[in-house]
């Protein structure tokens, strides 16, 4: 993405979308495929869910008449872009990823709209449940797993991780029962890490963005892009600490750590009025102290802060993405605050506004 496009989006500009039916599996931001007409629709975003992305559309495309059709949702996926119309003619896209379809309805057959449905490619890793417990032996790499659990779904998928995943194994044995995404996701929390398909149809294991260093200001005003910002106040799902359990080889006790919110002038302080709240994780993937603190850790940073959230309307901005930090500013009287996205909206047809949700992130000095 362009500091041009980074910069007309703050003005008035106009917006293009579009979307290509492509056969499942193709990797990168040009796959082959047939581009079909968008009436309306958007994308979804949500950090906290299990499949992350979801897509509806709406298209004046025409029925499918077989099931090898363009729209039948037997295996068909739906790349799909939205970018920024220059005022000399150039076109900047900016891929939102690949979804796979789920769902074809017309209401008013036979030449009515057509809505679709369809859900990004972590849903073929959830419905792919084994038919047998698998074993993966002491010193199994991670990246050998996640190899062989995502090409079993995805041939040929593409995995990124920010860390040496080849080096990386657990001395002991590990037993795959009957949740393939469970798995996967289990050696995630463990390591400290989250998993997402990206803007190009990859698998990406990293740690979550520094939610210190924000990424854009949605801000107000001359040059702003918010058009309306609501917040609300609640402690439902904050924690102020985190105990992460594991088991160590043979017989040996299992290993323990845990990680507090002692910055005591944070609201939620462990030793604070907020109270003791603390979330229990378990995994056999964790074998050392050392492992359970950082999963301890990774775990109480996304979670610690002012616990209130911000939902807010602006211009689109197609670059961001949940658990990217933001600054948002209300008014020119107040300083900006640091919020992470949770979800995002992303309309795919003029005149719309992006919506999303942030919980706070302020730093407060101890």
């Amino acid at each position: 993405m362009s500091d041009r496009f980074l910069t007309t989006i703050r003005g008035s500009h106009a917006m293009c979308a579009r979307v290509r039916v492509c056969p499942p599996g193709q990797v990168g931001i040009n796959p082959h495929g047939v581009e079909i007409a968008i009436t309306a629709g958007d994308v979804r975003l949500d950090a906290t869910a299990q499949i992350r992305g979801s897509l509806d559309l709406t298209t004046t495309h025409e029925w499918p008449t077989d099931a090898g059709g363009t729209l039948t949702p037997y295996g068909n996926e739906l790349f799909v872009e939205r970018g920024v119309v220059y005022g000399d003619g150039v076109r900047e896209w900016v891929s939102q990823g690949y979804y796979r379809l789920e769902d074809a309805d017309q209401e008013e057959a036979p030449s009515g709209l057509v809505r679709l449905s369809a859900r990004d490619r972590m849903a073929g890793i959830v419905d792919a449940r084994p038919l047998a417990p698998q074993e993966f032996g002491p010193g199994t790499s991670v990246a050998a797993i996640f190899d062989y659990l995502v090409g079993e779904v995805y041939p040929g998928a593409v995995v990124l991780f920010d860390f040496d995943a080849a080096t990386a194994s657990f001395p002991g044995s590990h037993i795959l029962e009957d949740d393939r995404y469970a798995f996967l996701k289990d050696i995630c929390d463990s390591l400290g890490k989250v998993m997402w398909w990206d803007y190009a149809g990859r698998l990406r294991v990293e740690t979550a963005p520094d939610p210190a260093r924000p990424a854009f200001a949605v801000n107000h005003g001359r040059g702003g892009v918010v058009t309306k910002v609501s917040r609300s106040l609640s402690r439902q799902g904050v924690y102020n600490a985190v105990v992460a359990t594991g088991e160590q080889a043979g017989e040996t006790p299992p290993v323990r750590a845990v990680a507090f919110d002692l910055n005591p002038n944070s609201p939620t302080y462990w030793n604070g009025p907020f109270g003791r709240v603390p979330k229990f994780y378990s995994s056999t993937f964790l074998t050392t102290e050392a492992q359970c603190q950082t999963s301890a850790d990774a775990m109480l940073a996304r979670a610690i802060g002012l616990p209130y959230s911000v939902d807010f309307s602006m211009v689109p901005n197609v670059a961001l993405e949940p658990l990217d930090p933001i600054a948002v500013s209300y008014s020119d009287r107040t300083a900006p605050e640091t919020h992470v996205i949770e979800t995002l909206t992303v309309p795919l047809d003029s005149g719309a506004a992006m919506t999303g949700t942030t919980r706070a992130k302020v730093e407060v000095d101890e």
